[in-house]
């Protein structure tokens, strides 16, 4: 198992079974942080921290305030896909990075289609990114 992201007429594989997205909320600009495992089912994310709250975005009656974020478990079961507007209004885009990777990935950086995350069959060593073009 791994993570394929599909974007622009690419797809990028990742074999990697955990990874943290990252971004700037677009009207607040605050940074929001959830982390995922890869699992049979889907994405299941297993933690959330968010650094302030407003615009929709206010943390849970169960987060707790660690090192100015706001932490806390989401309980949801596990996603089969992650759909992000790249609406390139955010300041950076979106941020994925997993211990298993070298380097982390800039995505949506710019407007663009929706990137789709997902759970794919990945091979190769453990932390290797494969980018296909389609188009």
């Amino acid at each position: 198992m791994g993570l394929c992201i599909l974007t622009a007429g690419k797809t990028i594989s990742l074999a990697i079974t955990a990874f943290t997205l990252s971004w700037m909320h677009s009207v607040e600009h605050t940074g929001w942080q959830e982390d995922y495992h890869i699992v049979p089912d889907g994405l299941k994310i297993v933690e959330a921290r968010v650094k302030g709250g407003g615009a929709g975005m206010e943390p849970p009656p169960d987060a707790i305030l660690k090192n100015d974020w706001w932490v806390y478990t989401p309980h949801l079961g596990a996603l089969p896909e992650l759909n992000l507007a790249a609406s390139g209004a955010t300041g950076g885009g979106w941020h994925v990075c997993s211990p298993q990777m070298k380097d982390c990935l800039d995505l949506g950086e710019q407007a663009q289609a929706a990137i789709s995350v997902r759970p794919c069959d990945v091979e190769g060593p453990q932390g290797t990114v494969t980018t296909q073009n389609h188009g």
